[in-house]
């Protein structure tokens, strides 16, 4: 498969490969679906996906190093990674 994924900041081949299986095969895939909803596609083949993940991803989609997330956008990564665990426990 052709894709362009593991060009993108963030995003390296095991993260490709993962994105790929869950049926994200291209950046504009990636885009269409959002940070969160990827996330929780992942999620479902991977549960232990990790904070560093979705802060990759996020990054990845606004085309910036990891570390330059906002504050506040990490804030609400957190928060939304705190509920994706708490609802794969139910």
């Amino acid at each position: 498969m052709n894709s362009d994924l593991s060009k993108q900041p963030n995003i390296g081949l095991d993260t490709e490969r993962k994105l790929i299986e869950v049926g994200i095969t291209t950046f504009a895939e990636l885009l269409a679906a959002g940070t969160e909803q990827a996330f929780l596609r992942l999620q479902a083949i991977d549960p232990g996906a990790c904070i560093q993940l979705l802060y990759g991803l996020d990054a990845a989609i606004q085309g910036i190093p990891t570390g330059k997330l906002s504050d506040s956008r990490k804030q609400e990564l957190k928060e939304f990674h705190k509920l994706s665990r708490k609802n794969l426990t139910l």
